[in-house]
């Protein structure tokens, strides 16, 4: 059937083509039933005889001969059949893929090919002569296109599809979708019309066969998460519409049910049991309770709650979120001697509920019986805490309060009682042991001390250990025992002019007493201040009182100071008074009244500098100065430079001095005479002993030639010449030196380098040390000083002036 359509197909083409033309374009115009030539412009166009006879060619892909498949003949109006003609091809794969023959023309494929990796081909085509090589056509290009057929199966995009759909969802739910691709051609055929199928997952699912939807096909009541959770799917993908002979592809959908809180929580029992000391503190865990949810996440979420019972106020119930529990705790104290069971109906439900599945068995209750257990307790007191009042003057001994506790067990153990030392360290309060009452150990003084708070013990007799505490707090109440006094020491004066009836000073008083109506202090003058007395006092009536001048005028020549006693009593019972003296300075007063001048006394006692604030000034001062000296040591130590300065190597340094010495008159030092007359060492060794802050008088440490002086009153001998010198003695004398000090045990074991103060004997001004010199009174002569070159000039000015000059 497929070779009967081809070659119908092959037909129409072979037509269609004849009536097209390659080369020219053929312009008719019927006008009378005659063909006429249309003329455009200056230029008649011609009709053009067709040069090729084809324009496409048409291949079945996946050729599976063995010969080459033929595709087409080309021929050219220019081919005789003389065999002078060649057919050239050329474009996309001539030559490797299409041949033709270059004699008739015939083309060929020369392999199988595959629509799906190319679906067309575009060539070129001529003719030339053989034997020229000349073109006889001009070239034309032609497609070469591959017929489709059914040889690619569909393909789905994924491999394996996961999906979900919510449990109990209604029929036709979609779930998901699944996509498939065919590569065969669409526009030819039904080779990539594709149609799905379900070959997997019925009755459950079922999938739509031109969109490739699936959908739930079961009802609420059949998909249910808690029987089944999931499901596997096949899908299959059919070409050719779903025809018999096509080609199929399939996947595999992996569907899971999601939950839905369809299902209430349930208790694993009815009834649960437990025991709990009944010294248990509150918030003490006394037991689980456990309830089960089919559901999963946050639809098996539930919460607990104490509906009735005798115990809804002693306990609480609570979830533990890791563990989804009841936890049942304490949350009163518990008493075994007043209740020794509880029995309390728990309820559980779901956080979240759906409305659509909730009924009235969402919840569930059960019953929780918990049993008090019995254990030694320690003594309560019959308070928790204990206010006792007690007057400060009370006598040693005298009873305070008392204090009771009892053992709460069923056994009644006596109780002794005990004061916690470390609440009454002074050890002013003491209790007995067997009733509790509290005395006193010591006096005691409100003004010192107006509360004590202490501990009491209370201790079974027959288990110590057994013992609890009770705060007890002892007020002292206030007697009149102090005697009032001046608020503050009051510096009064008055002036020397004044007038009678004056007040100089307002004073008032404080009592340490507290009475419970309040302080009321009287203020008089003293009756042994009352006679011919200067001053007066007049009680305010406030606690208040104000010191009056008497006199009109006073005098500070005559008396600088007054001392003006004040009786003060306090309105307590007993009634207590002192006597305070007031002290009034005399002195000079401008018209306003202003202080101006009292005497000696008055001044020193004038505000100034305290003894603190003096000491402080003295130690700034000290550290001051030792801040001081400590920097010039710093400064003096760091001027210090080290013998050695290398700590790396301290062997064969050199040792430098920078010691002047004491100049000529210094013997102590080196002679250098030692080392031009070294026979004299040993006489020098042996004058040791003699003063050496002298010029040494021996010969022999001086030059044999010395020359005349010129006049007798010069100071200073001219040089002696060293050129003739021999320096074999200062040699000899060094190597004397060096074996000496090589033979030496306490020399030091480094090699070091001495340095002398030796100029040698090259010397253009030679020596001008005065051990060379005579000492002589004459005259001499200093013009030889301006042969020494620029550095002397100054020296010769100086010395070869005449003797006029310093006259």
């Amino acid at each position: 059937m497929r070779t009967i359509l081809l070659g119908i197909v092959w037909l129409c083409l072979g037509l269609h083509l004849n009536a097209l033309s390659l080369t020219g374009r053929r312009i008719e115009t019927e006008r009378g039933g005659g063909t006429e030539a249309e003329i455009r412009g200056d230029e008649v166009l011609k009709r053009v005889r067709r040069g090729w006879m084809w324009n496409q060619f048409f291949l079945q892909e996946e050729y599976t001969g063995s010969d080459y498949q033929y595709i087409g003949k080309l021929q050219s109006d220019q081919d005789n059949g003389n065999g002078l003609v060649k057919y050239v091809l050329s474009g996309e794969g001539a030559g490797n893929i299409f041949v033709i023959d270059e004699n008739n023309g015939d083309l060929h494929a020369t392999r199988r090919l595959d629509r799906e990796e190319k679906a067309f081909y575009i060539l070129k085509a001529t003719v030339v002569n053989k034997r020229t090589g000349q073109k006889l056509e001009p070239e034309t290009e032609f497609t070469v296109k591959l017929h489709d057929i059914n040889d690619n199966e569909p393909q789905f995009s994924k491999d394996v599809y996961t999906g979900s759909v919510p449990e109990r969802s209604d029929i036709g739910t979609s779930v998901i979708q699944v996509t498939a691709t065919d590569a065969d051609d669409s526009m030819y055929g039904n080779s990539a019309k594709l149609v799905y199928s379900i070959s997997q997952g019925h009755p459950y699912f079922s999938v739509d066969p031109n969109t490739g939807v699936i959908r739930t096909a079961l009802g609420p009541g059949d998909m249910d998460r808690e029987q089944r959770e999931h499901y596997q799917v096949v899908i299959e993908a059919k070409d050719m519409a779903g025809q018999r002979g096509g080609l199929t592809g399939s996947t595999v959908v992996n569907i899971s049910l999601t939950d839905v809180n369809d299902n209430p929580p349930r208790f694993t029992q009815s009834i649960y049991q437990f025991r709990v000391p009944e010294s248990s503190k509150s918030g003490t865990a006394v037991g689980r309770i456990k309830a089960t949810d089919r559901d999963i996440g946050k639809n098996a979420e539930m919460y607990f709650t104490i509906v009735s019972g005798d115990g809804m106020d002693m306990f609480d119930i609570s979830t533990d979120k890791d563990t989804q529990e009841g936890v049942i705790t304490v949350s009163k104290p518990l008493d075994y001697e007043r209740k020794q069971s509880y029995t309390i109906e728990i309820q559980v439900q779901n956080t979240q509920v759906d409305p659509r599945f909730m009924s009235a068995g969402s919840k569930d209750v059960a019953t929780v019986r918990i049993g008090v257990e019995d254990v030694d307790e320690p003594p309560l007191f019959d308070k928790a805490s204990y206010l006792m009042e007690v007057k400060e003057d009370a006598a040693v001994g005298v009873a305070v309060g008392s204090v009771s506790a009892m053992d709460p067990d069923r056994a009644r153990s006596p109780v002794k009682y005990s004061i916690d030392r470390r609440t009454d360290m002074d050890r002013l309060f003491n209790v007995h042991p067997g009733n509790g009452s509290v005395f006193l150990l010591k006096s005691l003084d409100r003004e010192e001390t107006a509360w004590h708070n202490i501990s009491i013990i209370a201790t079974e007799f027959n288990n110590p250990r057994q013992s609890s505490h009770v705060p007890v707090y002892i007020r002292l109440l206030d007697i009149n025992d102090n005697a009032p006094t001046f608020a503050t020491v009051y510096e009064t004066f008055v002036c020397e002019r004044t007038k009678a009836g004056q007040r100089i000073q307002t004073v008032s008083a404080v009592d340490a007493d507290e009475p419970s109506a309040g302080h009321k202090f009287y203020f008089s003058l003293a009756p042994e201040g009352a006679h011919r007395s200067n001053f007066t006092v007049r009680d305010n009536g406030d606690n208040t009182a104000g010191i009056l001048t008497r006199r009109a005028s006073y005098s500070r020549l005559h008396q600088s100071v007054y001392l003006v006693p004040v009786m003060i009593t306090d309105n307590d019972y007993p009634m207590l008074s002192s006597t305070g003296t007031l002290t009034v300075r005399v002195c000079t007063c401008d018209r306003d009244g202003n202080m101006e001048l009292c005497n000696a006394e008055a001044l020193s006692s004038s505000p100034g500098l305290s003894t603190g604030a003096l000491i402080a000034i003295l130690l700034c001062a000290i550290i001051l100065l030792m801040i001081v000296v400590l920097f010039t040591a710093l400064k003096r130590q760091r001027k210090q430079e080290p013998l050695i300065i290398s700590k790396e190597d301290v062997r064969d340094n050199v040792v430098s001095y920078n010691d002047e010495g004491g100049g000529e008159e210094d013997t102590q030092a080196f002679d250098i005479g030692a080392l031009r007359h070294p026979d004299a060492a040993a006489a020098l060794e042996e004058s040791a002993k003699q003063r050496r802050d002298i010029i040494p008088t021996d010969t022999l440490l001086y030059p044999p030639h010395r020359r005349a002086a010129p006049t007798a009153s010069s100071l200073i001998m001219p040089p002696v010449s060293m050129a003739s010198r021999d320096n074999g003695d200062v040699r000899e004398f060094i190597n004397q030196r060096v074996l000496e000090n090589d033979c030496n045990p306490t020399a030091p074991p480094y090699d070091s380098l001495a340095t002398y103060a030796y100029e040698g004997a090259g010397s253009v001004a030679e020596s001008l040390s005065s051990l060379g010199s005579a000492s002589s009174e004459a005259e001499q002569d200093y013009h030889y000083l301006s042969d020494w070159g620029p550095r002397f000039r100054k020296l010769a000015d100086l010395y070869g002036a005449e003797d006029s000059d310093f006259s």
